[in-house]
């Protein structure tokens, strides 16, 4: 066997790919002649709760080229390892990439160093990837993700956001992003409740994300003719888990039941 791959001199995968392999790092692409802007899709709203014991994260499924639905299915949310996933928002072939070489480095050091990398050390090391991408970044190709994780240390789950240099900024009890953040964060303000099950917990992300979409263009509603629900990750002391379609759609059809009613979802009380 070659010694190249047996004695990488680096447990980071991306140093490794850098320097053997750099035309496949989605930082080192070719430089755009002129920023790309609305022609390439983005991915739009996803949000993260705490709960007992986890963390809950949730995205709708729209990507969108400018005023175009250019997918009504795509994938926002991906595992990292056993206790942490990452929802992408921005531009979606650069987050994609991103997602799956952050979950590559994740495996990479813990087969090198015997060992898995703490909370942080995961929030940090994706926050490096994408401090890398910040010369696309630059030119239109922005990718901004949300990390979720169940830090074994604390016995919780823990939410980090980034900017485009990076960050990573560690948020409490509950964060969103993309373009329907801002409606979907109102409506967790009031929804949220610190403690809450993980069912109740999803019940809050859905119906934020509902709201999101109510207000947003850019962020897809549950599609009902299509069958087509957000992706939903609970992590808890259990491991990573993605709730099966069939589990989503039950909360959703509970969720435009109530709405039939009340189209502005439920209300939080004043005391």
């Amino acid at each position: 066997m070659n010694s190249l791959f047996t004695h990488t001199g680096s447990s980071s995968f991306t140093e490794f790919l850098g320097a053997h392999a750099p035309n496949l790092l989605p930082t080192r692409a070719e430089t755009l002649a002129a920023p790309v802007g609305d022609q390439i899709p983005h991915a739009t709203t996803i949000v993260a709760a705490t709960c007992a014991g986890g963390v809950v994260m949730a995205g709708d499924r729209r990507a969108t080229s400018g005023n175009m639905i250019s997918q009504r299915d795509m994938e926002k949310v991906f595992r990292a390892d056993d206790y942490s996933c990452m929802g992408i928002a921005g531009t979606a072939s650069t987050g994609i990439e991103v997602a799956r070489l952050f979950r590559v480095e994740l495996e990479h050091y813990e087969k090198t160093e015997g060992r898995s990398l703490s909370t942080e050390g995961k929030a940090h090391r994706l926050a490096t990837m994408i401090r890398g991408n910040l010369a696309m970044a630059m030119q239109g190709l922005v990718v901004v993700p949300l990390f979720a994780a169940y830090d074994p240390a604390a016995d919780s789950g823990r939410i980090f956001s980034y900017d485009v240099g990076g960050g990573p900024y560690e948020q409490h009890d509950f964060h969103s992003i993309g373009s329907g953040s801002i409606f979907a964060r109102g409506a967790l303000k009031k929804l949220y409740r610190p403690g809450a099950s993980p069912q109740d917990t999803v019940l809050a992300c859905l119906q934020s994300l509902y709201d999101a979409a109510d207000d947003d263009s850019a962020t897809g509603g549950p599609d009902v003719t299509r069958k087509i629900w957000p992706v939903v990750a609970v992590i808890t002391a259990d491991g990573f888990r993605r709730l099966p379609d069939e589990e989503v759609g039950e909360f959703v059809q509970s969720l435009l039941e109530a709405r039939m009613t009340d189209p502005d979802g439920p209300t939080a009380p004043l005391r």
